[in-house]
Formats: structure tokens, sequence, C-alpha cells
């Protein structure tokens, strides 16, 4: 996929799953209102993020969905780890 490419190039230093998560997490928790964001999700995140990083990581997540909102990528077909009640998908 494109952007997956255009992440690492642009997003700097590659993000772990385990980084990925932790943003996930301090997203939710530090939001759009909260003074100094970027630099607490980067403490957040750890594995020596800059605030800026963790910013252009977001910038690059927004970037992904509105690709796939409208259209232009489409949502990925994941393989159930459950073993069924998706109906396949």
């Amino acid at each position: 996929m494109a952007s997956s490419s255009l992440r690492s190039k642009d997003s700097g230093p590659t993000w772990t799953p385990k980084q990925n998560k932790l943003f996930e997490k301090a997203l939710a928790q530090f939001d759009k209102d909260t003074p100094d964001r970027w630099q607490n999700v980067a403490t957040a995140v750890g594995g020596n993020k800059t605030a800026e990083e963790v910013k252009r990581h977001y910038e690059i997540l927004i970037q992904d969905l509105e690709h796939i909102e409208s259209g232009r990528i489409p949502i990925p077909k994941y393989k159930s780890s459950s073993g069924g009640g998706n109906g396949g998908r």
C-alpha cells in the first residue's frame, strides 16, 4: 500500500506496534484542548519520540482516514483471529 511506504519515510523513525498502541491511548487521554498535547503524547509513547514526530504521525493518520473514507484507499481485509462470528470478513 502506498501510504505505508510514505508513512515510514515521512514520519521519521519506524513506529513499533507497541508505540502505536501507546499513541492511540495517549490521543484518547490528551485531547485537542490539552495544553502541550503533543509533548504529553510523545512522553506517553516513549522511545525518544519528539512532539513534532507524534504530531506528524497524527497528521498522517488523519490523511489515511480521509483517503479511506473518500474511497481512494480500500479498507484492508483482515483475517479473523477468533475463528468466526463476523460472517467471514
